[in-house]
């Protein structure tokens, strides 16, 4: 079986590294399926969980890994992902990444009622943070209300 190697880089350090099958991930121009011996690419990154599989088949295990955003370069042997954030689902603080959506969600709200404080509500960060924080859930396979 063929194997690409991955590598996921945050700004604090190697999130993960392995030689995997097939990563699917959410690139600014929609979803990719990346497959050893893929052509090269670079792209930009959008808040998501990465899909990263191992193995194929009946063997094929998946693993999420969730990223806030950044680039990812293809070669024919590696991925490499220069992530602004990334972390493993056992990384992920839950009660923390809900109390991230609610806050987000709250701002959102507050933003589109047109209230007087909405005014100092920056809808971009806010919607970002909404972003990071489902995928962050996402990663950890956890239901949440979106």
């Amino acid at each position: 079986m063929a194997t690409i190697k991955l590598e996921i880089v945050s700004p604090d350090k190697m999130v993960y590294t392995n030689d995997i099958s097939m990563l699917i991930v959410r690139s600014t121009g929609g979803e990719l399926g990346i497959l050893p011996h893929h052509a090269p690419l670079v792209t930009g990154l959008v808040p998501h969980a990465m899909r990263v599989r191992l193995g194929a088949g009946a063997d094929r295990d998946e693993q999420l890994i969730a990223v806030a955003g950044g680039f990812m370069e293809v070669t024919p042997e590696k991925i490499t992902v220069l992530a602004t954030a990334a972390e493993q689902p056992i990384d992920i603080d839950i009660n923390r990444a809900k109390e991230a959506m609610a806050r987000a969600k709250a701002r959102i709200a507050a933003f589109h009622q047109g209230t007087p404080e909405s005014e100092n509500i920056d809808i971009e960060r806010a919607e970002s943070a909404l972003r990071r924080s489902i995928a962050r859930l996402r990663a950890t396979d956890t239901s949440y209300d979106e």
